[in-house]
């Protein structure tokens, strides 16, 4: 249960930190729309996508004992 809750909250942060360097991306080409799009600092996806993957290696390494119960 707890690899798989690990699991989850790593490619979680994976994916929003994927997106975030997407959003910053698109708000420099839809930037006279008129749309407001809040811009990350330039750190923000980078850490959130090592975050996600050091927490998904973790969940690979619990032992098996922890996953039973």
């Amino acid at each position: 249960m707890w690899r798989a809750f690990f699991l989850a909250i790593g490619l979680f942060l994976l994916v929003v930190g994927a997106e975030c360097l997407l959003i910053d991306q698109a708000t420099i080409s839809n930037a006279e729309s008129g749309v407001v799009t809040v811009v990350p600092p330039e750190w923000v996806p980078w850490s959130l996508m090592s975050a996600g993957a050091i927490t998904m290696l973790y969940s690979f390494t619990l032992p098996k004992k922890f996953s039973g119960s």
